[in-house]
């Protein structure tokens, strides 16, 4: 059996290696137009700005390593130019020298991953001073244009991972520093109510940032000098970044008949078959689906690379592996914040049809005894089965530890109550008694059963439709005199009782306090004394101030 694999970075290195651990009789041979193989491409923004020493270190292994440990034979630049599926016969260039040379197979691997948006007005156009983070070479242009030009100004064109991490980089060496987003807010498949808070980490880094603008016109000639935007803003920099998304790289693989799917990435079954008979697609060229919806999805991710991978390699040989989806779990770190999602938003959720409870729970990462710092955890759950259908977590610290456990327990499909049930560890180092992972489950569990919750945005409709409500503000006197929501009354916790007589038990009733402890204390009151309806407001005062501050920041209410 031959297998002749296209593409050498996460996803075409795993197919080899896994492959030849199940099977010594195989003839393994990768082909890849770029000169480096098996390279950490999330670790070039670090490297490019110098917090990794080494673009070495990305690069740990080399044709000859994986010839000496799995007997696999890697050509790099060598592109395969053509393929003929009916004679399983390939035509491939050498681009160092020239040749071009036949080769067949029995099985064919697309690990051609994605090829890295540029936009339209970039487009034909060669600007020195202008990168992608794309591959290990274009990172050591990038970070010699940094040694070399020592620039002052530097636009980052888009907010998603690479481009908050190039920014982040960009900074960290005193560049002056402006980031541009088409849409909205930072990081767009977060939910708006979480990426505004890494609009404040923008504002408190001295970070720029222009949403809903696009590059419309480019000047200069070699170098780039100046852009306009959409909104007719002339904006100049020493240097410019796109980081503008990827798109899988599809075209070799259409040439003979595969398949794409909905998402515009080639389509495969869980062995990480195409639709044709022995030719497979891995990585970021191949399209994913959903854990919790089964619908296909593309998030092209490392981890997401190497399972597929692994997976295909497995089963191309004989093995039981299968692909199971994915929930699109992804980190990043941003200055002082940890930005950690996984699962479906609740934008998603809804646009999927659930009825949904939404939770913001702020809670530190450990006791303020042990230096412990507030993360907002935002989780969605069904209220129909109570399963958890998604988590976004923004903070200081503790995060990655908590996404992992969601990311977890979503896969295996666990309840809000379950969450509270688990036996998460404890020390004071580590974690609060009750964990932000176990109280984020009892929250949830309170509010899907006997005390339902309220977003801030909820809120905000039913204040912008006057609607006949009572708002009661449950902390202390000296704290809502600081700051309260339009239209709270105040009666603190330890008042409530005997103060709840004068109140309309038939009204609408919504309480919140600092963060959501106190009001739902104070829910569980109302409700024992008779009240219809009541609400507490998730996050309480501190996620409403926020939401609200960036509400009026955009002059809208609604974002």
């Amino acid at each position: 059996m031959k297998i002749i694999i296209i593409g050498s970075v996460a996803s075409g290195t795993s197919v080899a290696a896994k492959a030849r651990r199940n099977t010594e009789s195989a003839e393994i041979t990768l082909y890849d137009k770029d000169t480096d193989i098996s390279y950490a491409v999330c670790g070039i923004p670090y490297a490019i700005a110098g917090e990794i020493g080494d673009f070495d270190e990305l690069t740990p292994r080399d044709a000859r390593w994986f010839k000496k440990r799995y007997n696999v034979d890697i050509h790099t630049s060598h592109e395969v130019l053509d393929i003929n599926h009916s004679t399983k016969s390939l035509k491939v260039k050498n681009l160092l020298t020239g040749e071009i040379f036949d080769d067949s197979y029995d099985i064919l691997v697309f690990a051609t991953g994605a090829t890295y948006h540029r936009p339209e007005v970039f487009q034909g156009k060669s600007f020195g001073n202008v990168f992608q983070v794309r591959n290990i070479n274009s990172g050591k242009n990038f970070k010699s244009f940094l040694d070399d030009k020592k620039p002052k100004t530097a636009i980052v064109v888009g907010a998603g991972y690479i481009g908050l991490e190039v920014a982040e980089q960009l900074k960290e060496r005193g560049l002056d520093v402006t980031v541009l987003q088409r849409g909205k807010h930072p990081m767009a498949h977060l939910d708006w109510d979480m990426s505004i808070r890494i609009e404040d980490e923008m504002e408190k880094q001295n970070v720029h940032f222009l949403s809903e603008e696009v590059i419309t016109e480019t000047k200069g000639e070699q170098t780039l000098k100046s852009v306009i935007t959409s909104k007719g803003n002339v904006l100049s920099a020493d240097l410019y970044i796109l980081a503008t998304g990827v798109r899988p790289n599809t075209q070799l693989a259409e040439s003979i008949g595969v398949k794409l799917g909905e998402t515009g990435a080639i389509a495969t079954d869980t062995t990480m078959e195409t639709n044709i008979e022995g030719v497979y697609a891995v990585g970021d060229v191949a399209e994913s689906f959903h854990v919790i919806t089964g619908k296909a999805t593309y998030r092209p991710l490392a981890s997401t690379a190497n399972k597929m991978g692994r997976i295909a390699g497995d089963a191309m040989t004989g093995g039981p592996l299968r692909f199971q989806g994915v929930l699109g779990t992804g980190i990043l770190r941003f200055f002082d914040l940890t930005i950690a999602q996984t699962g479906l938003t609740e934008k998603e959720a809804i646009e999927e049809g659930y009825e949904i409870a939404v939770l913001f729970n702020i809670k530190p990462d450990k006791p303020d005894y042990m230096h412990g710092k507030e993360m907002v955890i935002k989780a969605v759950a069904d209220k129909l089965s109570h399963r958890i259908l998604g988590v976004q977590i923004i903070g200081p610290q503790g995060v990655d530890k908590r996404i992992d456990v969601f990311a977890s327990t979503i896969t295996l499909g666990v309840t809000a109550e379950d969450l509270f049930h688990m036996d998460l560890a404890y020390a004071p180092p580590f974690s609060t008694t009750k964990d932000p992972v176990a109280y984020t489950g009892m929250a949830l569990t309170n509010a899907l059963t006997t005390a339902p919750l309220i977003t801030p945005h909820d809120l905000m409709e039913l204040q912008k439709n006057s609607a006949d409500i009572t708002i009661i503000d449950t902390r202390a006197k000296a704290s809502y005199e600081k700051k309260h929501i339009p239209n709270a009354i105040n009666i603190p916790l330890a008042e409530l009782r005997e103060k709840s007589s004068i109140l309309d038990k038939d009204k609408l009733t919504i309480v919140y306090c600092n963060k959501g402890v106190t009001g739902n204390a104070s829910q569980n009151v109302l409700r024992n004394e008779g009240f219809r309806e009541v609400y507490n407001l998730s996050g309480g005062n501190k996620n409403y101030q926020e939401i609200a501050k960036q509400e009026k920041i955009r002059g809208k209410t609604q974002l």
